[in-house]
């Protein structure tokens, strides 16, 4: 079969060089790295929320919820439907804790939470998450692209053979490109384009196909009866099921997809306020999730129905990840069909472009700064070196995409992305997500229950791959065995079980393990038993890793399974011995049962939490100082309810700018010049303001 034409190709590639530029403007917003990888955050919600769009989407979304409409109906949408119940966790506790701590990343919160070590482990886990979705995004491009193309293409004489690695090289460049320069702003810009793009393409598929067809009534007859049902059969076939979609996809995926994804919790970051992020993800919740699950399944449902009435139009043997390309080239005529690939170039850069420039701020945040503290280069409390911080982001960021395509190998082998992306979901993240959960919403929650977490519930968790018969079996809910790929869905289930109990029993037996540890101190010999503890764990943990790796048999399951508890115990001794921790400092401001105390920290003072209302001003700049502070006429600051070093943000009166145009700053002591305000020249160098233009201001606390 025929897909696209050289008009298609034409259209894809000047969207490409559009993405490019309009990205590449944006750097001039960039002024430090907290415009890089915060956007300033300035932002309204309804910018944010439908960048998000764009970012949940993904092409690997478009992929592989075709893929699964096409075999199995309107089930396909169940991970889009089942992420409701976890989101006030997020409003309430996690979302609040980690603006008004002002902390830079997720490592940088565990070090405060509970230990350096926490953020070293923790660090580690956000990078392979970060560059693992990277890959899961090239691959899909690849998938989705590779019908389009020949099998060879010649340039000046000269013939290439195309391959699927050649194209998530080219891909990967493009992409690679505009987040190095252009940052957040420019990621939730081009977002916003692309999340209305995607949207328009996805519709677009749905209702040509049903009018291909004859209309709804004749859609709807033409599926058979079991693609009619919400939910798809509770256990069964091994590769799509309602009880394994619900542990992989509903709680470790989308639980961690917005608790510990960077990328997205950066695009949170990047809001005004918190009430922005708020509005932004109850938005994201209650109205373009719903809509997205059409967006992205709805190719595959017409593709079902115009299977059963016009056979021959899509053969037997076409690859469920190919099916969404190809009802696309069915339905649609030349140039409409190169628009449809260009919503798939944007979704893969909108998620990809996201991941690395969070993956890239890890690096500057979370090792980049704290080693060179270890060096002894710099000192903690030296200032950012901006200009360095920038450089180093940039060279990251190259660095994270070509990490990414090395990751492309590691889900290559599964038959559909949808597969693929269910392990790398159950696979990686359980630790972090229990991790958040209980460091959130537990003060008692330890620096030994963490780290134990990430030890000991992860080499628990490569003895369930090595050993899936024995230990995930007996809870996977009657789900079928595949030998290649054992309860890839049920994993979940499973690694969380393991991770969130020896996270408890760490915490619980704290007493104990203080005083365990405190015998060893008053030991002679307390160096060589903690040294000699430390190697066994250490010889432990590189031999799980060896027998799920290479699947190896020396020691029978029993004996191993219990070294590793043994082990997981040891480790929690271990950081109990080694671990400074104080349980009042280190959760106040921390956690959810002391928000009000994270709110006066943001601040730096007693709160004014008097309402009152915006202020519109003309603004007037005063340059006989560049002090961080503007001044307003006492009657504005007593409208706003606003008194001298509380926070403002100001920003250009015009709405539909969502904020790219202001900043946050501090009220100064007051002047007698009504309606107007009075502000400096780094005021003008954040905000960009124009001049003559008026502009709000709104009392922050």
């Amino acid at each position: 079969m025929q897909i696209g034409t050289q008009l298609d190709w034409i259209v894809l590639v000047i969207y490409m060089i559009a993405m490019l530029l309009f990205g590449t403007y944006f750097a001039k917003y960039n002024k430090d790295t907290n415009d890089f990888f915060f956007g300033g955050r300035r932002f309204t919600w309804w910018i944010i929320a439908m960048s998000i769009v764009a970012t949940g989407i993904s092409s690997h979304s478009f992929v592989k919820y075709s893929a699964m409409g096409f075999k199995y109906g309107f089930s396909s949408s169940m991970s889009y439907i089942n992420d409701w119940f976890f989101v006030p966790f997020f409003l309430f506790g996690w979302l609040p804790i980690i603006i008004y701590s002002r902390v830079r990343s997720i490592p940088e919160y565990f070090e405060r939470r509970f230990s350096p070590s926490a953020r070293f482990l923790v660090t580690i886990l956000q990078l392979l998450y970060l560059v693992g979705y990277v890959g899961i995004g090239f691959l899909t491009m690849g998938k989705a692209i590779m019908p389009l193309m020949p099998e060879y293409l010649t340039f000046f004489g000269i013939q290439f053979h195309i391959t699927l690695m050649g194209l998530i090289w080219i891909t990967a460049f493009v992409t690679g490109v505009y987040i190095t320069f252009g940052g957040q702003t420019a990621v939730i810009f081009t977002d916003l384009v692309q999340g209305l793009m995607l949207m328009t393409a996805g519709f677009l598929v749905f209702f040509l196909g049903i009018a291909y067809v004859g209309g709804w009534d004749s859609f709807w007859s033409l599926l058979p009866t079991s693609w009619k049902l919400p939910l798809a059969h509770f256990n069964t076939p091994a590769e799509f099921n309602s009880v394994g979609t619900f542990w992989e996809d509903g709680i470790a995926g989308s639980v961690g997809f917005l608790f510990m994804n960077m990328g997205l919790i950066m695009r949170f970051m990047a809001t005004k306020n918190v009430h922005e992020g708020r509005k932004a993800a109850t938005i994201n919740i209650l109205f373009m999730l719903p809509l997205s699950a059409i967006v992205v399944g709805g190719g595959g449902w017409v593709a079902k129905a115009i299977s059963v009435k016009f056979p021959s139009l899509i053969p037997a043997g076409t690859a469920p990840d190919a099916i969404f390309v190809v009802i696309a080239n069915i339905l649609t005529g030349p140039g409409v069909f190169g628009f449809i690939i260009a919503a798939i170039a944007a979704a893969l850069m909108s998620t990809v472009a996201t991941l690395l420039n969070a993956a890239a701020a890890i690096w500057v945040n979370d090792v980049d700064r704290p080693v060179r503290i270890w060096l002894k280069i710099i000192k903690k409390e030296n200032p950012v070196d901006e200009k360095r911080a920038m450089v180093v982001a940039r060279g990251a960021t190259v660095a994270f995409t070509l990490l990414g395509i090395l990751a492309v190998y590691a889900f290559s082998s599964y038959p559909t992305v949808y597969q693929a992306h269910a392990f790398f979901h159950a696979t990686l993240t359980p630790p972090l997500m229990i991790a958040i959960f209980f460091g959130v919403f537990w003060k008692k929650f330890t620096p030994a229950g963490l780290i134990t977490t990430v030890i000991g519930g992860i080499s628990l968790m490569l003895l369930g791959n090595r050993y899936p018969l024995e230990l995930i079996a007996p809870i996977a809910q009657g789900t079928p065995y595949d030998p290649v790929h054992p309860f890839t869905y049920m994993a979940a289930l499973y690694n969380l079980i393991v991770c969130s109990s020896v996270a408890i029993l760490a915490s619980l037996l704290q007493h104990q393990l203080k005083r365990t540890a405190n015998k060893i101190r008053k030991n002679v010999h307390h160096q060589k038993i903690m040294y000699s503890i430390i190697a066994f764990i250490i010889a432990i943990v590189v031999f799980d890793i060896a027998t799920a790796l290479f699947q190896l048999s020396i020691i029978t399951f029993m004996p191993t399974f219990i070294l590793t508890v043994v082990m997981s115990g040891f480790v929690a001794l271990v950081t109990t011995f080694y671990v400074k921790y104080d349980p009042e400092a280190q959760t106040l401001g921390l956690t959810i049962w002391s928000i009000h105390q994270a709110k006066e920290w943001f601040k730096g003072r007693k709160l004014n939490e008097r309402e009152g209302e915006n202020a519109i001003v003309s603004w007037k700049l005063i340059e006989t100082d560049n002090e961080d502070i503007i001044n307003f006429s006492k009657h504005d600051m007593h409208k706003m309810a606003a008194e001298p070093g509380d926070l403002v943000y100001i920003s250009d009166g015009r709405k539909y700018l969502g904020g790219l145009k202001s900043c946050h700053t501090v009220y100064g002591e007051p002047h007698n010049e009504k309606a107007i305000v009075h502000i400096r020249k780094l005021h003008i160098g954040k905000g960009l303001f124009v001049e003559g233009r008026m502009l709000e201001a709104e009392k922050e606390m």
